[in-house]
């Protein structure tokens, strides 16, 4: 059955590890583009930070979406949302409460590309996560921001070693509760409990009439095991953790070699 819609995490599968995007990959994405087929960005960050690759691949149409954080909102391209779950003002309160008690750099993102953080000596990682994303960032607690002010995702930060210790502390005080989700060696996500790439990734198809059979979706770690389940043709990128490899149907070259492009070409293009 033909490909129709190709979902792609971005760092590390559709970057290469320069974090650029290699000549092949915007070849066969145009391509793909040009054929008719949804070519999706599917990632944790907000649609400010994606909006620089959009334009490097020429995605620009009304007609073509971005999942972005993680699944807590899918959008146009051009903005227009189309399904958001977000998280309450409670839980953004006592998320906050518990990275003060526990000494560990906090921050989250509205659902408009904007930083929040109630740290004072903000996080270097919190910068450039900012940076990196071309958000906002701002220093506010939740007092100082309005009562129904909800949050598309918190957000533990630190270094590798720090998260590994607190991770098992905080998925047992709100896994019960949100999705808490390792997004990379330095992040440590909250969300809506509706949210994850693969419901994101179902959910579209779902509006947009795809069947799953007609979905590919390209990744390369933990969090995207849930967008390879809602996708008929599962690819793991040669640089992937072995996790995400096991999980996939087929395993492509690395985001060095070209392997995204590979895979684009094999399973989607005529």
């Amino acid at each position: 059955m033909a490909i129709k819609l190709i979902a792609l995490d971005i760092d590390d599968t559709l970057l290469n590890s320069s974090g650029e995007i290699l000549p092949s990959t915007v070849t066969a994405v145009k391509r793909a583009v040009e054929q008719g087929i949804k070519v999706v960005l599917c990632t944790g960050r907000p649609l400010a930070g994606v909006s620089p690759f959009l334009k490097e691949l020429g995605i620009k149409t009304a007609d073509q979406y971005v999942i972005t954080y993680n699944g807590a909102v899918i959008e146009s391209v051009t903005g227009k949302v189309v399904a958001k779950h977000l998280v309450s003002n409670h839980f953004y309160r006592v998320m906050t409460k518990f990275g003060q008690a526990h000494h560990i750099p906090f921050n989250v993102l509205d659902e408009h590309s904007v930083i929040y953080t109630a740290d004072h000596n903000v996080d270097a990682i919190t910068v450039v996560q900012a940076w990196e994303n071309k958000a906002g960032l701002l220093i506010r607690t939740p007092d100082e921001l309005p009562q129904d002010f909800e949050i598309a995702k918190g957000l533990f930060v630190g270094e590798e070693k720090m998260l590994d210790e607190v991770e098992p502390l905080v998925t047992q005080t709100f896994g019960k509760d949100l999705y808490v989700v390792r997004a990379a060696r330095n992040f440590l996500e909250l969300m809506n409990p509706a949210v994850s790439k693969g419901k994101a990734l179902a959910e579209l198809a779902r509006k947009l009439e795809i069947t799953k059979e007609e979905v590919m979706a390209v990744g390369d770690e933990g969090n995207d095991i849930a967008m390879f389940e809602a996708a008929g043709t599962a690819v793991s990128m040669g640089n992937g953790s072995e996790l995400a490899k096991a999980h996939a149907d087929y395993v492509t070259g690395s985001n060095d070699a070209g392997g995204l492009a590979d895979a684009i070409k094999k399973f989607a293009l005529n």
